[in-house]
C-alpha cells in the first residue's frame, strides 16, 4: 500500500522555486529518507503534503486521499515534527501536550508520560524555561502522543545531544516495528544511513535519485585506495573512475564498472597495499551533487 504519492508536485513562491515536478511514492511500513542540503526543498515538500501551503501544480496524496481536499482528516492520522518548534512560553509542558492531545479522540495521558520519561522531559516546567533541545523534545512527544500511522519528521534531531538522539532513534525504530510509516527529512546523512530503508536525494527543488540504502551503497561506486612505489594516477584513467587523486605513493579514486578492468589496471603496478570498500553515504551524496553540477 502506498502511504504517500506525489505526482509532479510543484510549489513556487511567486517566481521563487520551492519544489518542481516531484513524483515518487512511499510504501506502508517504510522509513523513507529525504535528504539534501538546506534550501533543497525538503521542508516545502513536507508542508505541501501537510496542506500547510498549497501546491502551484501537481498533486500529493496521503492514505490515497488528496492532501488539500482531505487535509483535515489526513492530519489526524499524522504525527509531524517541524524543523523549528515554537510554543506559548507561559504554558507548562504538560498543559501544552494535553491541549495537543485534545485534538484526537483518544486518551493520550499514559502515552504522554511514557514518551516524556523516555526523552527525559520535565512535564511541569514552563516552555519559556526550556532550552532549545528540550523544546525539541516537546515537539517529539507532541508528534508521537496519538500513535500516528505516519510520521513526518523535518530535521528532527537538531538541538538534541547524542544520548537523546540515540533514544529518539530507538523510539522511531520501535514505532516503525509497530507498523508506523516514517518520512524522515535530514541533511545529516549518517542518521539516514542508520535508520532508513530507502532514500530520495534532493537538489534545487528536484529529486535527482531514489534508491534503496543497501543498493545505493553496495551497487554503486566503490572507494579504492592503493599504495605503490610505481603506481601513477595515469594508470587508472579508465572508464568508471572518478575523483582520482595521488599523494606520493598513495592513489585513491571512486570506481563503478567492470571488476576485471579494475583488477587489470591495478595489476600494472607493483602494489604494496590495496583497499576496496563501499563508500559512505556522504561520499555517494557528494558524488551525485558533483555529477549534477558538472557542465
Amino acid at each position: 500500500m502506498q502511504v504517500i504519492e506525489l505526482d509532479r508536485l510543484t510549489k513556487y513562491y511567486g517566481k521563487v522555486r520551492g519544489i518542481e515536478d516531484l513524483s515518487f511514492t512511499v510504501e506502508q511500513g517504510e522509513i523513507f529518507g529525504f535528504i539534501g542540503p538546506n534550501g533543497a526543498g525538503k521542508t516545502t515538500t513536507i508542508r505541501t503534503l501537510l496542506g500547510l501551503v498549497f501546491p502551484t501544480s501537481g498533486s500529493g496524496k496521503i492514505f490515497g486521499q488528496d492532501c488539500i481536499q482531505y487535509g483535515s482528516a489526513i492530519r489526524k492520522r499524522i504525527g509531524y515534527l517541524p524543523s523549528e518548534v515554537f510554543y506559548y512560553d507561559q504554558m507548562k509542558v504538560l498543559d501544552l501536550l494535553k491541549y495537543s492531545a485534545s485534538f484526537y479522540q483518544k486518551d493520550c495521558t499514559k502515552r504522554i508520560h511514557e514518551l516524556a520519561e523516555a526523552m527525559d522531559l520535565a512535564l511541569h516546567r514552563k516552555i519559556e524555561d526550556l532550552s532549545y533541545g528540550n523544546k525539541k523534545k516537546v515537539g517529539i512527544v507532541q508528534g508521537l502522543l496519538h500513535s500516528p500511522e505516519l510520521l513526518m519528521l523535518d530535521e528532527p534531531t537538531s538541538g538534541l545531544d547524542p544520548l537523546m538522539q540515540r533514544r529518539f532513534f530507538d523510539i522511531i525504530a520501535e514505532e516503525n516495528r509497530k507498523g508506523t510509516t516514517v518520512f524522515f527529512s535530514s541533511h545529516i546523512l549518517s542518521e539516514v544511513q542508520h535508520l532508513c530503508t530507502r532514500v530520495a536525494v534532493m537538489r534545487d527543488g528536484k529529486v535527482i535519485k531514489i534508491e534503496d540504502i543497501d543498493t545505493l551503497r553496495q551497487d554503486n561506486y566503490k572507494r579504492v585506495s592503493l599504495k605503490s612505489a610505481t603506481a601513477s594516477s595515469e594508470h587508472f584513467r579508465i572508464p568508471g573512475v572518478t575523483n582520482l587523486s595521488q599523494d606520493g605513493r598513495m592513489v585513491s579514486f571512486m570506481y563503478k564498472g567492470s571488476a576485471n578492468e579494475l583488477v587489470a589496471a591495478i595489476g600494472k603496478s607493483d602494489i604494496e597495499d590495496v583497499v576496496i570498500e563501499d563508500p559512505s553515504l556522504e561520499e555517494i551524496f557528494m558524488h551525485y551533487y558533483q555529477a549534477v553540477q558538472t557542465p
